[in-house]
């Protein structure tokens, strides 16, 4: 797995198709994110913004490689371990990301809560805002799974349901994702960081069963 690992992520790499969501990404905090704003509102905004970037980029890297490339690795590796080692390079590439950006925001954020009337440490702010990215990025490269090949074969059809996906992801009730960013805003109102285990777990079974779903999936659908 290793090997597969550092073949999709060097075929990630070098197709630069990864620019797109990055450059977006960025302009989401850009405009989202100013200096001196509430660390954990800016960290919720963060960790929000990264789960479509998460599905976006599963799909870049199921739909990357040649169809030649695909098929050699395939039959070198299996499809269903070919599949899944693209699925965790798109997960790997989003939480890099994701701590990238918590990261920055909490520096440039004001260690405070709504309002200014408490304090709340940064590191505090970062053991909360770490894990609640990292939730994003798994449901993110869930929903990427579930709406791309060989789930939805059909561009027309997988880009809808990848979007929509992800919007339910981030606003439907008992969403894991939903959970930790309304952590991290109900807890700059208090002044208190709740790290959320308990999306997180939720969060990593839900991937798995998709990832597992997916991979699959590809197994049976390849000749």
């Amino acid at each position: 797995m290793t090997a597969l690992l550092r073949y999709q992520a060097d075929l990630l790499l070098r197709s630069q198709r990864w620019l797109p969501p990055v450059i977006l990404y960025a302009a989401f905090l850009a405009v989202g994110v100013q200096s001196g704003q509430p660390v954990l509102d800016s960290l919720g905004y963060t960790a929000a913004a990264l789960l479509p970037v998460a599905a976006w980029l599963v799909r870049i890297c199921v739909t990357g490689e040649p169809p030649a490339a695909r098929a050699c690795v395939a039959a070198a590796r299996g499809p269903a371990r070919a599949h899944l080692a693209c699925l965790l390079t798109a997960l790997l590439a989003a939480v890099l990301l994701g701590v990238a950006a918590v990261v920055v925001v909490t520096l440039v954020s004001d260690p405070a809560s709504t309002g200014h009337r408490v304090r709340v440490p940064p590191a505090r702010a970062l053991a909360a805002g770490l894990p609640a990215a990292l939730v994003c990025a798994l449901l993110g490269t869930a929903v990427g799974a579930l709406t791309g090949p060989p789930v939805l074969r059909s561009t027309g059809r997988a880009v809808p349901a990848m979007l929509l996906g992800a919007l339910l992801a981030v606003v439907a009730s008992g969403s894991p994702a939903r959970a930790a960013v309304s952590g991290l805003v109900g807890g700059s109102h208090s002044g208190r960081a709740p790290v959320p285990l308990l999306p997180l777990a939720g969060a990593a079974l839900l991937t798995a069963a998709a990832c597992a779903a997916a991979a699959r999936l590809t197994g049976r659908r390849s000749p």
